[in-house]
């Protein structure tokens, strides 16, 4: 390979969960000629010290101060909380850089639904027209058209995957929605939280956030853009006693009867050039997916009603494969590159 049509990647708080897959998966891209990572309370610590696993898996690197961003790189992953890539964004677009926002700061369209649901006033509303919402498995070349991709939440990715093929050709047969979603306890990131710990979660699972989880919008937002219109739709998220992994549960009641065979024929050719998405005989376990960047689905159908399952492994498809995928779509490269073959999980 000609050396010279490799990039260098930022990533811009490469030191938690999503941060070392992101690492994992770039050290073993092709493409990428040289990885730098920035972050603030691990700067000038080695990549070595704090994922110790991944010493003779890649080279090692020292974190670099995220007050000092180095303006001279092509791409730039960015995994920081919520509100904070705000600090960031701006400029880089400004600068002419590609960016992947791992992060919910620019998922929304609308700076009104950020302060009701993210409770911060976003100060970048053009920005938020002027991006892509990087759901990769629906989106072709003409959708990477613009330098900032918003990488969709770990939740809407497992639920929107398996309603967006239904909505866009049943959406007039639909009375509601009723989506159950299960999560490993790594969603929450790496800050310490006593709900989290083993001892509270080992054997239990529980609600919560309920009517208040900030995916809701980010999933009913896409639903209406498919042409779900004014039909019902409610969201509730559970914890579960796993590190990593999602599983979705929607319920789709309908106005009639529908044929399975019709059904997964439309899902078929929906997702027919989509390596990254399997569809199931049975409904999919975790455990199929997990250290993948799969999205598996199962499609069961009843009385007037129609059950789909989807399950994801939350760090990658959920976040950082699924963030070097829509980063392969924007170079125009075969999306799998650096991701297909791999299976780790934390």
């Amino acid at each position: 390979m000609n050396e010279t049509n490799k990039i260098k990647v930022g990533i811009i708080g490469g030191t938690g969960y999503t941060g070392k897959e992101l690492l994992t998966l770039c050290s073993n891209h092709p493409k990428i000629d040289s990885i730098s990572i920035f972050a603030q309370s691990t700067a000038g610590k080695s990549i070595y010290d704090i994922f110790p696993d991944l010493v003779g898996l890649m080279n090692d690197i020292v974190v670099k101060s995220a007050d000092e961003i180095d303006y001279s790189l092509d791409i730039y992953f960015i995994a920081l909380p919520h509100g904070i890539s705000l600090k960031f964004v701006p400029e880089l677009i400004k600068k002419g850089k590609k960016v992947v926002d791992l992060g919910g700061d620019f998922r929304l369209n609308s700076v009104d639904l950020y302060k009701k649901w993210y409770k911060f006033d976003h100060s970048e509303s053009d920005l938020l027209s002027e991006k892509t919402y990087g759901l990769a498995d629906t989106l072709d070349s003409s959708n990477y058209e613009k330098s900032l991709i918003a990488n969709p939440g770990c939740y809407p990715t497992s639920v929107l995957l398996g309603l967006i093929p239904f909505i866009q050709t049943y959406s007039k047969k639909v009375l509601s929605i009723s989506t159950v979603s299960y999560s490993g306890t790594s969603g929450a990131g790496k800050a310490p939280n006593a709900s989290l710990l083993l001892s509270e979660m080992h054997g239990n699972a529980k609600a919560y956030n309920l009517n208040s989880h900030r995916h809701e919008p980010e999933i009913l937002q896409v639903l209406v853009e498919k042409g779900l219109g004014g039909a019902p739709f409610s969201f509730s998220t559970h914890l579960l006693p796993l590190a990593s992994g999602i599983y979705s549960t929607s319920v789709i009641h309908l106005k009639e009867n529908l044929d399975e065979s019709e059904v997964k024929s439309v899902y078929l050719n929906y997702y027919k050039n989509s390596p990254f998405v399997r569809l199931r005989e049975t409904p999919p376990e975790i455990r199929w997916v997990l250290g993948t960047n799969f999205c598996d689905i199962n499609l069961s159908t009843g009385e007037k009603r129609i059950i789909i399952t989807s399950s994801i492994d939350n760090l990658i498809k959920g976040a950082s494969g699924q963030a070097v995928q829509n980063m392969n779509k924007l170079y125009d490269w075969d999306e799998r590159l650096g991701i297909l073959p791999r299976r780790q999980t934390l």
